[in-house]
């Protein structure tokens, strides 16, 4: 009720203010379905689209300004902010179609991100505009696309700071724990949806291979001398509780996002002693759920470093501390890429990592490859478009 009188201020005020067309109050609110795609909204979440079509551009789009609790003492915006952002808009648009049929009511739970790219830094002050649209759907899974622009309001300046790409699965509202299947959709062309399965097939074989990579687990050392894993290394302990949650008890894929991003920028200053922001996440797999009422335990170590980037692991393991016959799981992994950047915002130079143990060396070497890869990929990329 109070989003609905909310809503019905906002329009009043439009309609006020502007000789446009008057907007309604149920289109203020983002209706699952639209007869006019291109029609602007006062609220600050719109929808628009024909349910269930993709050449319709069924998507979502999300605004809000950044305040400073959002960034760090340098005045930019935390990764992890963004990414929050980001999963809240797949969240709305993945839930909102998999309700689009008569059924079984249901939730989407993000899966997994696919690697993202911070491609320019957002400041205090500045408005991200994130925008999220299905592209794919499985039987029994949804691939949202999400593009974060981001607005100087007293320049009208924009411009891409982020491209991501997220999984959801549709879990019961009656038993969260069974996975529902997902309404199909349209696509105006047949290559959308056989590159689509592609995407699908390739992210499934990655995320079985990595649940069982990271079994292990960061133990604390004394002493550890400067630039080794063991220095920067970092844990961050957090019991979930209901702002954590969905209304179903079991916590936002933005928020285990957010406490990662957090824990990796500490590992990352720890190394270097300097400014840094996110550069890139590695594919994030969410390989269980995490309940209201967990200990959850982020550790990040550093895995490679580059002439100016830093590799961090990052791994999140839930503790039901209130069921004895539940044992600590690992429910989150990823890889975070950081960048070390002087007063003036000019990238610097990182000090090297110094392995020590086997594992640490075989860690590294692992990074380097991936570091090697996507540098490879980047190179190519530039080449085409030139």
């Amino acid at each position: 009720m109070r989003l609905l009188i909310r809503a019905l201020r906002l329009c009043e005020l439009g309609r006020q203010a502007a000789s446009r067309r008057p907007v309604t109050a149920q289109e203020c609110l983002g209706p699952r379905s639209s007869k006019r795609p291109g029609q602007r909204c006062w609220a600050s979440v719109q929808a628009v689209g024909t349910r269930s079509a993709l050449s319709s551009k069924l998507g979502v789009s999300v605004t809000r300004i950044m305040r400073p609790d959002d960034a760090n003492v340098a005045g930019n915006v935390h990764g992890g902010t963004v990414l929050k952002m980001i999963e809240e808009a797949g969240a709305i648009i993945s839930t909102r179609h998999c309700n689009s049929q008569n059924g079984e009511r249901c939730v989407a739970a993000l899966a997994r991100v696919e690697r993202t790219d911070f491609l320019s830094p957002m400041c205090i002050g500045e408005v991200a505009h994130v925008s999220a649209e299905i592209t794919y759907t499985s039987k029994h899974s949804v691939e949202v696309q999400v593009h974060v622009m981001s607005e100087n309001i007293l320049t009208g300046t924009k411009k891409l700071t982020n491209k991501a790409t997220l999984w959801y699965v549709p879990l019961s509202l009656k038993n969260v724990d069974k996975v529902l299947e997902v309404p199909p959709v349209v696509y105006s062309r047949q290559e959308q949806e056989e590159e689509g399965r592609k995407r699908y097939e390739a992210q499934k074989l990655e995320r079985m291979e990595t649940k069982w990579r990271n079994g292990d687990i960061v133990q604390p050392v004394l002493n550890p001398e400067p630039n080794t894993v063991s220095y920067s290394q970092s844990s961050l302990i957090h019991l979930v509780g209901p702002s954590d949650c969905t209304l179903h008890g079991f916590v936002h894929g933005g928020v285990t996002m957010k406490l990662m991003d957090e824990v990796a920028g500490i590992v990352a200053a720890r190394h270097c002693k300097t400014n840094i922001v996110t550069a890139s996440v590695d594919a994030i797999n969410f390989h269980d759920k995490i309940r209201k009422g967990c200990v959850i335990t982020i550790s990040g170590r550093m895995t490679f470093t580059s002439n100016k980037s830093m590799e961090i692991e990052v791994l999140v393991d839930a503790d039901p501390v209130v069921n004895n016959f539940v044992k600590r799981y690992r429910a989150a992994s990823a890889f975070f890429t950081y960048v070390s950047l002087s007063p003036e915002g000019k990238s610097l130079p990182v000090p090297q990592l110094v392995p020590e143990t086997e594992d640490e060396k075989k860690r590294f070497e692992e990074g380097k490859g991936r570091y090697l890869q996507m540098k490879a990929k980047r190179q190519g990329q530039a080449e085409t478009q030139a």
